[in-house]
């Protein structure tokens, strides 16, 4: 266990104003094709229009925008599957800090370009995630880098936040907010400002079903290891993660599974109706909706499309030949 505080309603607010400078609010729109599609008032809070196209940018930028002069020297160092690492790579490249990340040896070649562009080292290292964290830890430990967690770093969670405050300050009236789960720092920052602003909102995680370490963690209120065998890389962890586990055990109102057929129809459907690039973990939102059409009738919905980084092999997976 971290021992980490979680962060509070004031410590987004906080980080809201830190980001600013640096980052643009992202859009909510709604799109009459998918709310037929779903049955209901459907908001799709646009991450994937973020500079490196997913919302963790938020919380890289308002973590390294507080780095000691100590840690900006010694530089960071931190494990990725590709959209974590482009926020560390984007946030130290405005603040002139160096980076390393770890990412695993057939990462998103989309998102190794876009951190390698911003000036970050990049190592490739195991078979997935957590081959890579791991490996990032020993790094850290034998050089004095500043390690940069994923999940357990409150600063990285009150920058996501953010993204929930924009939401309601768009939206007030939205009734239930869906989030896609990798290591649940998204879905953690979603429960602390909707929980704060009103209670009686619905917040909903969703991962792979061949991905449920986080899901099974949170529903049993303890950290577990598992596979990881989804093809959506952005919610492909094995190990669940303590900080933000211990947000969603208070604050979650449910987490659903959606199956990787399931994530890959969400992603052509986005695609499609919405005319952006969708990477297929940035579509698990879309994809528990439509699963569950009833649940969500006649409610305001937003959906967060937590990024766009969908590589040309993706993409070309998705349409069989003939259906293109």
């Amino acid at each position: 266990m971290t021992g980490l505080a979680p962060p509070d309603l004031g410590d987004v607010l906080a980080a809201r104003r830190r980001i600013a400078p640096y980052l643009r609010p992202t859009p909510l729109y709604r799109y009459p094709a998918l709310d037929a599609l779903a049955g209901t008032r459907l908001w799709v809070k646009h991450e994937n229009h973020q500079p490196v196209g997913a919302f963790k940018v938020r919380g890289g930028v308002n973590l390294l925008s507080q780095l000691s002069a100590d840690e900006r020297q010694r530089g960071v160092i931190t494990a990725s599957t590709g959209n974590h690492g482009q926020s560390v790579a984007y946030a130290a490249n405005l603040f002139g800090v160096h980076a390393i990340v770890c990412v695993p040896e057939q990462a998103n070649p989309v998102k190794v370009e876009s951190m390698s562009a911003l000036g970050a080292e990049i190592v490739f290292h195991g078979q997935d995630f957590d081959d890579a964290r791991e490996y990032c830890e020993k790094q850290s430990a034998e050089h004095g880098y500043r390690y940069v967690h994923s999940g357990n770093e409150p600063m990285l969670i009150a920058g996501v936040g953010t993204y929930a405050l924009e939401i309601l300050q768009t939206q007030p009236d939205i009734d239930v907010i869906v989030v896609p789960v990798g290591g649940g720092s998204g879905a953690a920052g979603a429960c602390t400002v909707a929980k704060a602003v009103r209670p009686s909102i619905e917040v909903i995680g969703v991962q792979s079903e061949a991905a449920p370490a986080a899901y099974r963690s949170w529903k049993g209120r303890a950290l577990v290891t598992d596979v990881t065998s989804t093809f959506a890389e952005g919610l492909a962890t094995r190990t669940a993660f303590d900080l933000p586990q211990r947000i969603l055990w208070r604050l979650l109102d449910d987490f659903v599974l959606v199956s990787d057929d399931a994530l890959r129809a969400a992603t052509r459907t986005m695609i499609e109706k919405m005319r952006n690039l969708v990477e297929p973990s940035g579509a698990a939102a879309l994809a528990a909706v439509l699963a569950d059409r009833e649940r969500f009738a006649g409610r305001s919905v937003a959906i967060v499309c937590s990024g766009g980084n969908i590589s040309p092999a993706q993409l070309t997976q998705l349409w069989p030949d003939g259906q293109r």
